[in-house]
């Protein structure tokens, strides 16, 4: 469960929320307070005031994932082995399990291949699955996406859905552009002017947003 309390933080301003739902998509136009909303909720950013709870504990003491828009500014390490290996490595696991959990995160993307690879050679879509095998690989309790399908054709991003499908995590918090993401969620939130104006299934957000410029000109034309 995510229990956010009276948090005001740049933007932002949600006096209450709660969620127990297990994929969550952050959804809203730019500029809205859906990324500080999710540095807050990862522990990346301390809130000026207010309480974030997940899994009933503040988030420096749940293990997360994080991928972010742009992998480019988020890699730190030279070789695709050694990215992946970062969180095991800093959370003391022995060598031949750091391994073990490199090689699966690894096969779980699909980049077995680019194990040994620089990650200056690769493209952009193969650095966002880096990244998201970088972020599995020590088993997260909550796996957070900022707008990771953002940028990446649309082979790769469906791969990218179907892994964090298969997450053993126990919130998935992605933030995204694409309603077809958000409509496979679980639970939806929609954020405007940095508060949250819808949230609940995709349907009742949707049905609130149907009127408004947000709700895409296509989805009105499919319906």
């Amino acid at each position: 469960m995510i229990q956010i309390t009276n948090l005001r933080h740049r933007l932002i301003e949600i006096p209450d929320l709660t969620v127990d739902a297990r994929h969550i998509a952050v959804i809203g136009p730019n500029g809205s307070g859906k990324t500080t909303l999710l540095s807050v909720c990862s522990g990346i950013e301390e809130p000026r005031a207010g309480t974030v709870r997940i899994l009933g504990r503040p988030p420096s003491a749940v293990r997360i994932g994080w991928v972010g828009e742009f992998p480019d500014r988020t890699l730190l390490f030279s070789r695709v082995y050694d990215e992946i290996a970062a969180t095991p490595r800093f959370r003391n696991r022995s060598c031949p399990e750091t391994d073990e959990r490199v090689r699966a995160a690894a096969a779980l993307v699909g980049i077995s291949h680019l194990r040994d690879a620089k990650v200056s050679t690769l493209s952009g879509g193969e650095k966002a699955l880096v990244a998201l095998a970088a972020a599995g690989a020590d088993d997260p309790e909550v796996l957070i996406l900022d707008e990771a399908d953002s940028h990446l054709d649309a082979g790769t991003a469906d791969r990218v859905q179907r892994v964090v499908r298969k997450s053993a995590a126990a919130h998935v918090l992605w933030c995204t552009q694409s309603m077809d993401t958000a409509a496979c969620a679980d639970y939806v939130i929609f954020m405007e002017g940095g508060v949250v104006r819808y949230h609940g299934t995709p349907d009742k957000v949707f049905a609130g947003l149907e009127e408004t410029c947000f709700y895409p000109t296509m989805w009105r034309i499919r319906r």
